[in-house]
């Protein structure tokens, strides 16, 4: 029983190990395109508003309508619609004057075309926390690997420390300032852990994953943010009104809201009642057909209220657009010099850092396992190890992250 309990937890264990998937950029996003539960949400609005376009094309349904007689006191019958009894029909149709229809019809097709571009702007941003989720788990699990390597080093020194300090060969000290390190390692580990468990929940929620995604980046890929672009703000800006979908949204409100006023003002003008009906016997002569037509007097209710409401939203949705190209210039602004500090920063260190790091790393190791460094150097220089390798992909994810804003401000892939 205990063989089989512990061979059911062995196999549920490698379970969870292999449940995972290594993927490209080009992998997430194709997959995100097709399941992510936001998209897909988001493109019934679409549907709703071109349901809204078919039935602002419908008219309303014509009116019919009877009078049958019920009872004739003159020849004492109950319902007396016979030849010589009486009965009558008629027919309405309302006709829409002053271009309410057309007016109706053109602000749901801009409302329809708006659903659109939200649509696109929410694609927009998810796009940008896919692929800086994306980035940061991987940057984030080269670190722990850095950091892993070391605490395994460092492990097996606290077990060998541990064994001549019971010996008496090895003062304690030496032994708690391993101690030291190795927690110190442990706890700059937790951060990134944790900081890894959140950019992968959001990895698994926007690709509609359930197993762990492993990124995989190569070096072409990273050297691709590292190129130099001077910074042009009226062409930027251009690139960005004509491809932000938010930018184009607010001239499309500000099309909607001109449709909703010369809408309201149509609705100011009253519509016409046409009609036909048919009279046995209670008219001026029998078998009476007549043609009726009604129209509403416009005395007190002229819509002016929501005339006015209109226009006002009007107005604001003009300021609205203004005050957005300010602060897109802003943005632009703010995502260049970002992007640019950070590939400026890393530049300078990376001649030094490709050289051999690596190498000097090992060195200091096989030195200290063989008594030429003191522990206080090789605790100081692991330090400073760790330090410099976490700092180093630190910088590199900020040359990712910060380019990527800048290419999802632009909406433009400049990398």
């Amino acid at each position: 029983m205990r063989k089989l309990c512990a061979f059911l937890l062995l196999v549920l264990f490698n379970q969870a190990i292999t449940a995972q998937k290594t993927v490209t950029l080009q992998d997430c996003e194709s997959q995100f395109l097709k399941k992510n539960l936001f998209l897909l949400a988001s493109q019934y609005n679409i549907d709703a508003s071109k349901a809204l376009t078919i039935q602002a094309r419908i008219w309303d349904n014509p009116t019919i309508s009877a009078e049958l007689n019920a009872y004739n006191p003159e020849r004492n019958q109950y319902f007396d619609i016979g030849k010589d009894g009486q009965k009558a029909f008629g027919i309405e149709q309302l006709i829409y004057l002053g271009g309410k229809k057309r007016n109706e019809v053109k602000l749901a097709q801009t409302n329809e075309q708006l659903a659109e571009l939200q649509f696109n702007d929410l694609l927009r941003t998810l796009k940008l926390q896919l692929r800086k989720s994306f980035y940061t788990v991987y940057y984030n699990t080269k670190n722990l690997e850095t950091t892993d390597k070391q605490i395994a080093h460092i492990e097996d020194l606290i077990n060998s420390y541990s064994v001549q300090v019971q010996k008496g060969n090895i003062p304690l000290r030496d032994l708690v300032r391993l101690q030291s390190l190795y927690l110190n390692f442990k706890n700059e580990r937790m951060e990134v852990v944790n900081d890894n468990i959140e950019e992968q929940a959001n990895l698994k929620l926007l690709l509609n994953e359930t197993e762990t995604v492993v990124p995989n980046v190569s070096d072409a890929e990273f050297n691709k943010y590292l190129k130099t672009i001077a910074f042009d703000l009226k062409s930027f800006e251009s690139d960005a009104i004509t491809n932000r979908p938010d930018y184009l949204a607010k001239q499309k409100e500000i099309d909607a809201n001109t449709l909703n006023v010369k809408w309201q003002k149509s609705l100011s003008i009253p519509d016409i009642t046409v009609g036909a009906n048919y009279d046995q016997r209670s008219g001026a002569f029998n078998k009476e057909a007549n043609l009726t037509l009604g129209i509403p007097l416009p005395l007190w209710n002229k819509n002016k209220g929501n005339i006015k409401y209109a226009q006002t939203i009007l107005e604001q949705s003009k300021v609205d657009k203004q005050s957005f190209e300010l602060q897109l210039q802003t943005e632009i602004t703010s995502a260049w010099n970002k992007w640019d500090e950070s590939r400026k920063n890393y530049v300078v260190i990376k001649p030094t850092v490709n050289s051999d790091f690596e190498a000097v790393y090992n060195g200091i190791l096989n030195n200290f396992q063989k008594r030429n460094i003191s522990l206080l150097e090789f605790t100081d220089f692991m330090e400073s190890y760790n330090q410099a390798s976490i700092q180093v992909n630190e910088l590199k994810k900020k040359v990712v992250l910060s380019g990527e804003e800048l290419n999802s401000t632009i909406n433009k892939d400049l990398f």
